[in-house]
């Protein structure tokens, strides 16, 4: 009955083939490429999707009316009116649906087996262009660029086609550099570049604000100056610029380097565990289990799901406010000064970081719901990511098996090896798991400019550049 049911699914895959001629793909290259080229194919891609973050979109009335990604733009590498709106979500939507079809077996994939990848990745393209299709749709449906009536027809297809013809450029782009023309992936590349331009936007950015108390700038460390030289209070501007509620301040800015240091002193903790190999005899080494062993997977896991649910938990408290079950889901209040949407009850609130010190004193239970939410969701995203990416103790033992290495004191069998990586890895993915929640959670309470979630993302995601320019380099010099 189980097989059965595995083949008709795999029956499933397998209706992709007639079609997959149609979709986009970048060609995977003929030659080794060096790195000096790489690395000039992964600023063209930055560049690209820079020049996408700036281009309007044609045909709107308004973009003022409430955002449902306002609080996940950073994260997700959208800017809200332009080609870039819907940013990586739909691309980091598919492959989460798609990994965990495959982890749960509803999808039959052997990995090992190039037809099945190919048909594997086909589908998730495929799955990814429709959520970029469906997205677009229910941006324009919902009335976030003003009324249909206002937009018409015509303006409305237009969108949508603008929307859809830049998910598949993101796509692209991303697909391009996994293929080996550049490095890393462009989901990390355009997460850690969003986030840090936010970063520096809070930072030193020129723009004035009117408040109560006259005229101010933006960026926390220009105003931290101005302040300084224009008022004869030192005291009193230094207080201002350390903890003005109205913009980013410059314990916002500290909060932000303290959490980056915390973060790339824990990149250090792992275990080693040594190795034999078996074609040379006498050859040792070891093989390093991280602390982070799964990087910022469950994260990046975690906001999928949580932008996906305030999206739809938006549009449909919009459309349906007196329903039970979308109250249920998210009720939001529109705050007129920045068009920006709040939740203010359901899971969506629940859900949320509290925004103060005064919300964590004022609504203790909400701390504590959101809390536990990201620690276990955190955990559970990271066990399930082990099984899903072929990572897992077993996955591990065979990999090595493959590769002629055993462990050394232990028997060079698939069980001994599973066991001995079984003390290690799911200890490591769940408790790493938590520590990246809990950092999280750490950087939303201190105020961290760019979200808790958005700086330990620009963080991992900076350190893995930084190694993998290191390999590559060390790469290089080898061959001279």
């Amino acid at each position: 009955m189980l097989s059965s049911f595995n083949n008709y699914y795999m029956r499933f895959l397998n209706l992709l083939k007639p079609v997959m001629f149609l979709l986009p793909e970048v060609q995977s290259p003929d030659r080794k490429l060096p790195f000096k080229e790489k690395l000039l194919w992964t600023a063209v891609s930055l560049f690209v999707f820079l020049i996408c973050c700036q281009i309007p979109l044609y045909g709107i009335v308004t973009s003022k009316s409430s955002d449902p990604f306002y609080w996940m733009r950073v994260i997700l590498a959208s800017n809200r009116g332009t080609l870039m709106e819907l940013g990586i979500s739909p691309i980091v939507t598919s492959g989460m649906v798609m990994q965990l079809l495959a982890g749960s077996k509803i999808i039959d994939v052997d990995q090992s087996l190039k037809e099945d990848r190919t048909l594997f990745q086909g589908a998730q393209k495929l799955l990814g262009l429709l959520i970029t299709l469906g997205e677009a749709i229910a941006y324009v449906v919902s009335g976030i660029y003003g009324n249909l009536s206002e937009i018409g027809t015509g303006h409305a297809i237009l969108i949508i086609l603008q929307l859809f013809f830049a998910g598949v450029v993101v796509i692209l782009l991303d697909e391009l550099l996994q293929k080996g023309y550049g490095l890393g992936s462009g989901i990390s590349l355009f997460i850690a570049t969003n986030i840090c331009e936010t970063i520096m936007w809070k930072s030193f950015s020129p723009t004035t604000i009117n408040t109560d108390k006259g005229i101010e700038f933006e960026g926390a460390i220009i105003s931290l100056i101005y302040c300084l030289f224009t008022e004869f209070n030192k005291i009193s501007a230094l207080k201002k610029s350390f903890y003005r509620t109205h913009a980013p301040n410059v314990t916002n800015l500290l909060a932000t380097v303290l959490v980056f240091l915390i973060v790339i002193y824990l990149q250090g903790f792992r275990v080693d565990l040594s190795v034999k190999y078996q074609t040379v005899r006498g050859q040792q080494g070891t093989y390093p289990i991280k602390l982070f062993y799964t990087s910022n997977i469950p994260i990046i896991l975690q906001t999928a799901l949580v932008s996906n649910l305030y999206f739809f938990s938006q549009i449909l408290y919009k459309r349906f406010s007196n329903s039970i079950l979308v109250n249920i889901l998210g009720q939001w209040q529109e705050i007129e000064s920045s068009g920006t949407s709040v939740p203010i009850g359901g899971i969506a609130y629940y859900i949320s970081p509290p925004n103060s010190f005064a919300d964590i004193t004022n609504d203790p239970f909400h701390t504590l719901i959101y809390i536990s939410f990201v620690l276990v969701s955190c955990a559970f995203f990271s066990k399930t990511w082990i099984e899903v990416s072929g990572s897992s103790a077993k996955d591990v033992a065979k990999q090595l098996r493959d590769q002629h290495i055993g462990m050394r004191g232990h028997r060079d069998t698939p069980t001994s090896l599973t066991r001995v990586f079984n003390r290690y890895i799911p200890t490591a993915a769940a408790f790493g798991g938590m520590c990246i929640g809990a950092l999280t959670i750490l950087a939303d309470f201190l105020g961290a400019l760019g979200s808790g979630t958005g700086i330990l993302l620009a963080v991992t995601i900076i350190y893995q550049f930084y190694e993998m320019l290191v390999k590559e380099q060390e790469k290089a010099a080898s061959l001279f």
